[in-house]
């Protein structure tokens, strides 16, 4: 069982990679079980071999036959393992004189000083304790250990409750921890009178790797767990998270709670009992509450901490609340410390049971302008109601008692628990009750305008529901009497009386300010029963009905658009979202000239708050589920479109001017909304990519008059927000798909070409390893239809686009396809892009491709780039390749903009370094090619690309200063990479600085020929020797290392295989004759049966197919050298 420590660094450093004893194997040390024993894994035996050894070798108490048998399993089990034999070592010492010697040391020291080197048990050190330990036999061993360990308990009794930590390098080399583990467990248990084992325990805590240690000792000894518990309890602090000392502590009773969970609440229990290691009790009833099974219940963490707060015992409850205190005032809260993960673990609980949850906001900021009111309409479940008014007397128990401060979460998360509406029950009528208290107990928890309506809306629902509450839960004094006496006493002003009823319902007495009360008292007194007339009013109008730029007059609109300017409905805290939702649904063309600025100032009142001094003022937007209802049922027809019925195209248009208006204004207004820290909601990328943006946008092209200035503004946010909907070439090739030409082609096409399904083309595709007729023939029909006809056919078109890969395809095909796609392109741009990704992704078996999604496309848009290699053979395909890497790489851009925009007053200094990188990637063209082409070079790519990069792309010489780094790599891959290529950028670049580099190459191919083995060498040399000619004919300085090179190549791989074959000796000798006298062989090198001649090389040796090449290459350097003289 390997185990992550949840404290210190330091012991989390110390236990990341050791091994601890399960609780599986201490339990079966415990009941002394030798099957499970049997079955546990070697590292798991070798932890618990001290006492195994022992037991096989001591003289049993127990003479019975079932122990006798046993013990035969025990040795059998230890007959295998090579460790036992240096245990039986170490129990064949004589620990009498061991002891005696062991007591003489400590008079020793304790006559002297602790700190004096003075040793009985250990003479004068020759070197470190490592060391000598290494090279002892087992009585030094013995003794080694027992003297430091001793040390170690001396200064613990001489410390006077100070910790300290004690470097020993017998308890911290990785190497030899098994081994010292294994001589502490034998001097304990053969020393008990000299080493009692709390007293060691203790000293463990002083060590580096300790808690390990004092588990394999426990493990070891499993009777003494409760006994080394409560020790290590009651030795400790009673504030544990205060020092080092406390938190090692804690962290090693964990370990060993964590090997015997059995007795974890019983250690639990010692903790409270003692008033020390507040932590540790936290700690231990998280690790319970995990493994508890009941969800609804209340958990055993609420109990403990309840239990804590609320019980009779004021020693235990100053005592916990001072750790409450202390950890608030740490600036160290972080997710190590106990009482974060306490908090969390409530909170989780707390939003468990809301009846909305927020669970984002745990782990990580969530957007702080969330929809207001939440659940103040939902129910909270009646299995929970229990539950929930635990939790809220805990709350009131930590913050009244224990001085909790509430974060910002756990303060909105309270508030929405307490605002919630229980079932009429007797338990819902407590809650009720309850929550009424806390709120006037802790008003704090009410800090905006918000929160604030919210807590007044739940109150006017109480007096609503006071009667059906008393009459269906059968209990008279309900909540409604409270809600009364508490008005009156605030009336009266009699706020002490007031506090008592708060106590005496929330059962316990707290500290309650009457000046915290006067809010309450005010919005009990003047806010509680008044009503808002006009804009409440305003609200209940209907709305007009198919509203159009024909209907004149004075109309609800115009009265709603003057109190959203005036800020009315903010300042009232009424919502009008409903309201202009549902006359937007209710429209008609013409365009009614109010409705544009209509929705920009109903989109201003979201995101500008109506005064400084009250910055939560603001109206709610609409809701992603009510946008997604307008756009539902748009299909596909003629040139005409048919909607669905409930909602016009003018209404869509509108929604979709709304939400992009309402994206852009969020932008521009990022810096005044940090300045406010206020961050309202920002609508997904799942909903725009549901929303046909480019589809809508043509229609409204052609209901220009009818719009009025909505296609030309929908337009400019266009090319603002999703400038890859606004390609140039997508606008002229839409001209061409809607001209006369498209018409008269239309004009040709016969009833029989329409009768032409999707299915129909699915199964023409299957057939196209056979057949291409058909398939061509039904794509040349669909050729005549309209963009909006295509659409059903868009799925199966790009779902086969694979299959078009395959050689054989006509290019015809190829050519129709891409014409097709061209034209859906024109109206369903992103969905066809994502789908043609897809679709063009690498087939590879048994594993399965990822479906990517618009919104990866727009962080990465290389992955249109990572498609099957065969597109970038495929002229059509690789133009769609393109067309769809080039509108991602303008989204791209959007996304990156809209993004800084977003986090500039966030984070500044992230700014800053970012517009930094943005500024650069505005530099010259050669610097990024450059870089891109260093970029390159250091992956990789294929060699086959080689000439054509380096002849074609005129930055790649910035690649020789990259080359002798990339040749410095351990892969083999890359230093074959980096020789191919400087090759031939040698020939292309002959300039002295390439020389130095192919001066290097040569050096480090002479330095690998001696390091290699004989399959590696094959590997490396028979790709690079081609690239020795190259040098050669770039700088023939370099023609007699790179002669010598080869000739040192052949023979090493003679010597490999001298005793194989014959064959060799001859070639070497040619190869040295070669040398020596090139000008003789040049008319046979240039014979083409000599260079072509026949050779078996399938059959060869690796080494004599090297042999040859190394001889083929020396022959074209000479040829070359001929040709050039």
């Amino acid at each position: 069982m390997k185990v992550l420590c949840a404290g210190s660094t330091v012991i989390m450093t110390e236990c990341t990679s050791l091994q601890f004893v399960s609780p599986f194997a201490f339990e079966a040390m415990q009941k002394v079980d030798v099957v499970r024993l049997a079955s546990l894994s070697d590292p798991e035996l070798r932890l618990l071999l001290p006492c195994l050894v022992r037991m096989a070798l001591c003289a049993p108490a127990d003479q019975s036959q079932s122990w006798a048998q046993d013990k035969k399993l025990i040795l059998r089990l230890l007959s295998g393992v090579e460790a036992v034999n240096s245990i039986v070592a170490l129990l064949s010492v004589d620990f009498h004189a061991l002891e005696q010697d062991a007591s003489k040391e400590q008079q020793l020291r304790h006559k002297l000083g602790g700190g004096s080197g003075e040793s009985i048990l250990v003479s004068q050190l020759q070197h470190g304790l490592t060391l000598e330990f290494e090279h002892s036999d087992s009585p030094r061993r013995l003794r080694l250990v027992l003297s430091e360990l001793l040390a170690i308990m001396n200064k613990v009794s001489e410390s006077s409750g100070e910790f300290f930590f004690k470097s020993s390098e017998l308890f911290e080399s990785p190497v030899y921890l098994e081994e010292a583990a294994d001589v502490l467990c034998i001097l304990q248990a053969e020393l008990p009178s000299l080493l009692p084992i709390v007293d060691v325990a203790e000293a463990l805590l002083h060590v580096r790797n300790g808690a390990w240690f004092l588990c394999l000792l426990v493990a070891n000894v499993p009777d003494s767990f409760n006994e080394v518990c409560r020790g290590l309890i009651k030795n400790g602090e009673r504030q544990d998270e205060e020092s080092l000392g406390g938190r090692r502590r804690t962290d090693a009773l964990r370990f060993l709670c964590k090997m015997n969970p059995s007795q974890a609440l019983k250690v639990r229990g010692m903790v409270v009992e003692e008033c020390h290691l507040p932590g540790l009790g936290v700690a231990l009833t998280l690790d319970h509450t995990k493994n508890e099974a009941s969800e609804d219940g209340v958990s055993d963490l609420v109990c403990f901490v309840s239990g804590l707060l609320l019980g009779t015992n004021a020693k235990v409850r100053t005592w916990f609340g001072t750790f409450i205190r202390n950890g608030q005032q740490r600036k160290r809260e972080t997710s190590s410390s106990v009482l974060w993960q306490m908090r969390r673990q409530l909170l989780l609980e707390l939003m468990g049971i809301l009846p909305t949850v927020r669970s984002t906001r745990v782990v990580e900021e969530a957007d702080v302008e969330m929809e207001p009111n939440v659940s103040v309409y939902s129910g909270l479940k009646e299995e929970h109601v229990v539950k929930a008014s635990a939790l809220l007397r805990l709350y009131c128990a930590l913050m009244g008692i224990a001085g909790l401060k509430p974060t910002e979460e756990e303060a909105e998360q309270l508030l929405q628990l307490m605002t919630s509406r229980p079932p009429a029950t007797p338990a819902g009528v407590r809650f009720v009750s309850l929550s009424f208290c806390m709120l006037l107990a802790f008003s704090t928890l009410v800090s905006t305008p918000e929160q604030e309506q919210l807590m007044v809306v739940w109150l006017s629902w109480m007096i609503k529901e006071e009667a059906y509450f008393e009459s269906t839960s059968g209990v008279s004094a309900s909540f409604g009497e409270m809600l009364l006496l508490v008005a009156m006493y605030f009336h009266s002003n009699q706020l002490s009386a007031i506090i008592d009823l708060v106590c005496s319902t929330l059962g316990m007495k707290i500290v309650i300010k009457p000046s915290s009360l006067s809010r309450m008292k005010t919005i009990f007194t003047q806010e509680i029963f008044t009503e808002q007339v006009v804009t409440a009013h305003a609200v209940r109008v209907p709305v007009t009905s198919n509203l159009s730029a024909n209907i004149t007059g004075f109309l609800p609109i115009h009265c709603i658009y003057q109190l959203l300017r005036s800020r009315s409905f903010t300042k009232h805290k009424v919502s009008i979202k409903d309201w202009i939702y549902r006359q937007l649904c209710e429209t008609s063309t013409p365009l009614h000239p109010q409705l544009l600025p209509l929705i920009d100032v109903y989109i201003n009142s979201i995101l500008t708050p109506a005064s400084k001094s009250n910055p939560e003022a603001t109206n709610q937007p609409v809701t992603e589920q009510e946008i997604l209802s307008i756009f539902q049922g748009v299909i596909g027809g003629d040139n005409n479109i048919r909607f669905n019925q409930r909602f016009s195209i003018t209404a869509q248009l509108l929604v979709l001017y709304y939400i992009l208006s309402y994206e852009e204004a969020l932008l521009a207004n990022t810096k005044t909304l940090a300045a406010m820290q206020r961050k309202p909601k920002s609508y997904s990328s799942s909903l725009m990519d549901q929303i046909p943006i480019k589809f809508l946008i043509r229609q409204a092209q052609g209901l220009q008059q009818e719009l009025g200035g909505l296609h030309s503004a929908l337009l400019r946010l266009l090319a603002t927000n999703y400038p890859h909907l606004c390609i140039v070439d997508d606008w002229i090739c839409e001209e061409e798909i809607t001209g006369t030409d498209a018409l008269l082609r239309r004009m040709l096409l016969t009833s029989n070409a329409k009768s032409h399904s999707p299915k129909q083309l699915q199964e023409a595709f299957s057939a196209v390893p056979v057949s291409h007729t058909q398939v061509m023939q039904i794509l040349e029909h669909l050729t005549l239809l309209s963009a909006s006809e295509l659409i059903p056919y868009a799925e199966v078109l790009t779902s086969n686009m694979n299959q078009l890969l395959n050689s054989g395809v006509p290019r015809r095909i190829l050519q129709t396809v891409n014409k097709l796609w061209m034209v859906l392109n024109t109206v369903m741009p992103r969905r066809l892009w994502v789908m043609t990704v897809n679709a063009l992704q690498p087939s590879i078996k048994f594993v399965r491709q990822q479906k990517y999604t618009q919104n990866d496309l727009m962080i990465d848009p290389l992955i249109v780039l990572r498609c099957d290699q065969r597109v970038y053979r495929c002229p059509p395909l690789m133009d769609i390749t393109l067309h769809m890497l080039n509108g991602y790489l303008l989204a791209s851009k959007a996304y990156l903009s809209a993004h800084l925009k977003e986090t500039a007053e966030q984070d500044r200094p992230s700014q800053n370094n970012t517009i930094a990188l943005v500024g650069q990637t505005d530099g010259p063209e050669v610097t990024r090619e450059e870089l891109k082409n260093a970029l390159l070079a250091a992956q990789g790519y294929p060699c086959e690309l080689l000439p054509l990069t380096v002849a074609g792309i005129p930055s790649m010489h910035i690649c020789l200063d990259f080359i002798p780094e990339l040749i410095a790599q351990p892969e083999l891959e890359k230093q074959i990479f980096a020789i191919q290529l400087l090759s031939h950028l040698c020939i292309q670049y002959a300039l002295p600085k390439s020389l130095s580099v192919a001066r290097l190459a040569v050096n480090v191919m002479g330095t690998l020929l001696t390091v290699l083995t004989q399959a590696k060498r094959y590997a490396f040399f028979m790709p690079t020797l081609p690239s020795l000619v190259s040098f050669c004919r770039a700088f023939p300085p370099l023609y007699e290392d790179i002669m010598s090179l080869l000739i040192q190549i052949g023979q090493v791989c003679a010597s490999d295989v001298a005793t194989q074959t014959r064959d060799i000796d001859p070639i070497i000798t040619r190869l040295q004759q070669i040398k020596e006298k090139p000008s003789g062989w040049s008319g046979i090198c240039k014979d083409p049966s000599y260079k072509n001649g026949p050779r078996d090389t399938g059959s060869m040796d690796p080494d004599v197919q090297l042999c040859h090449c190394i001889e083929s290459t020396i022959i074209e350097i000479i040829n070359m050298s001929v040709s050039g003289i």
